[in-house]
């Protein structure tokens, strides 16, 4: 984990704030945190939580990966990598198992390049494992569209209609 880079955290939340157009003591109250304390992580004093950022960001209307990237407490990649989760899961014009089948496919996508999946999040992304029985119980094994089996034997969500078949 990298280290806080708290005097960089504290120029771009007064950036933000000033863009909202809010007062010190606005914001502070919006956020739930007292003005002395929002000040002295404005002026790069104080190393906030990342609870306080949460509250600080949803105040401020956004995104709170981008101040824990700011912070020190998120790298790049992965706060890349949340958000895209986090707009998956957010869409309502796709249901829960499509969800999860989406992200089945994201994070094989990712294993296949060399980067590091990550691990399920409370925020509703189920295992693979379970996400792919559940997909067979509500959809019935063999579907071709699926990460199930068929004749040629097991697929895997990274194999490819190329891969020869397993005897």
């Amino acid at each position: 984990m990298a280290s806080l880079n708290v005097g960089n955290l504290g120029e771009y939340l007064r950036e933000q704030r000033r863009t909202a157009q809010l007062s010190l003591r606005q914001l502070a109250d919006a956020a739930g945190v007292s003005n002395p304390y929002l000040s002295q992580i404005e002026r790069g004093l104080r190393k906030p939580s990342a609870e306080v950022l949460q509250q600080v960001a949803k105040a401020l209307r956004i995104s709170a990966e981008t101040l824990y990237v700011r912070a020190g407490i998120l790298d790049e990649r992965e706060r890349e990598e949340l958000e895209t989760r986090a707009v998956i899961l957010a869409d309502p014009s796709i249901n829960e198992r499509q969800k999860n089948v989406l992200l089945q496919i994201y994070d094989s996508f990712r294993r296949e390049n060399g980067f590091d999946v990550a691990p399920d999040t409370d925020a509703g992304i189920h295992g693979a494992a379970a996400a792919e029985s559940r997909i067979d119980a509500e959809s019935g094994a063999g579907d071709a569209n699926d990460t199930g089996t068929d004749d040629r034997g097991p697929r895997t969500a990274g194999g490819s209609d190329a891969d020869p078949p397993l005897n």
